[in-house]
């Protein structure tokens, strides 16, 4: 499993708390800034932040509201502009005035639709296994949690076997033991709820409110990293980044799901942290 980051802290958005795990230079407002997707937590990318710190980078994530350790009010309104809001507030407190964005799965949404709307904090965006900002469609579960009472339904009935069925399809190396005991642990009643509400106000076909031409107009450094065994967005739809990145460079990791940062730590990291040492203080 991951080693420990080498620090935590809280930050506080409004009336939501968060945990944050942050490695790397703490004197620097210029960070790779990690945006974790659902039903995940900020210790979904433990290992790298870790890795990215020894490397002399300042490394950022943080849960956000009704995921892992942050608080779950019923209140929140967990859209996708709602998510990029909270990004860029807890970002100001944090004092990231320069952001390398690393996104994965829903994490894509939130990350772009705050690059879209500060560009200027923008410097390099890195994405893992995230559908596109447009084009996008829903996989059978997702279907799932946005049909009122059968999501609830499923909610109900879930058991811990069902659950880790689920998280472990599509990964051939299979997934640890420790990770899928505290998604199951993180998967509570406040979740249930983030997720059901999440899904029914997204459109798959347009998941940001910023379209991909603000993204081809930035001209940003790029960066997708693609698990090929992923049951959930599939390589497909790696290949719609391009409308907004047409210059990206795309890595394949053939052995990898879903989840590449815990089922390929090392060939995750072998592909980010040379781009990352690259765009960081250019």
């Amino acid at each position: 499993m991951a080693r420990r980051a080498a620090r935590d802290r809280w930050v506080q958005v409004r009336s939501v708390r968060a945990p944050v795990i942050e490695a790397g230079p703490a004197d620097t407002q210029e960070a790779a800034l990690f945006v974790h997707g659902n039903p995940g937590s900020c210790l979904d990318w433990e290992d790298l932040v870790e890795r990215v710190g020894d490397a002399g980078i300042r490394a950022v994530s943080f849960d956000l509201p009704g995921f892992g350790r942050a608080d779950k009010p019923s209140s929140f309104p967990a859209t996708v502009p709602a998510y990029g809001t909270f990004i860029e507030e807890a970002r100001r407190q944090l004092d990231i005035e320069r952001a390398h964005l690393v996104v994965h799965d829903f994490g894509g949404p939130f990350g772009l639709t705050w690059a879209g709307r500060h560009p200027e904090a923008l410097a390099s965006v890195t994405i893992v296994n995230a559908p596109p900002v447009a084009g996008y469609r829903w996989y059978p579960l997702a279907h799932v949690w946005r049909t009122p009472l059968a999501g609830e339904l499923l909610h109900l009935t879930l058991i811990k076997p069902t659950f880790v069925m689920l998280a472990k399809r599509g990964h051939p190396r299979g997934l640890p033991a420790a990770f899928l005991d505290r998604m199951w642990r993180d998967y509570d009643r406040g979740t249930r709820r983030t997720v059901l509400k999440l899904y029914r106000a997204t459109d798959a076909r347009a998941m940001s409110p910023v379209p991909p031409s603000v993204f081809r107009e930035l001209d940003r450094p790029a960066l997708v990293v693609w698990g090929m065994h992923d049951a959930y967005i599939p390589r497909r739809f790696a290949e719609r980044h391009r409308e907004a990145f047409p210059n990206l460079t795309f890595v394949e990791l053939p052995d990898s799901g879903h989840f590449p940062m815990v089922d390929d730590p090392d060939g995750l990291a072998g592909t980010v942290l040379p781009f990352l040492k690259q765009v960081v203080g250019t």
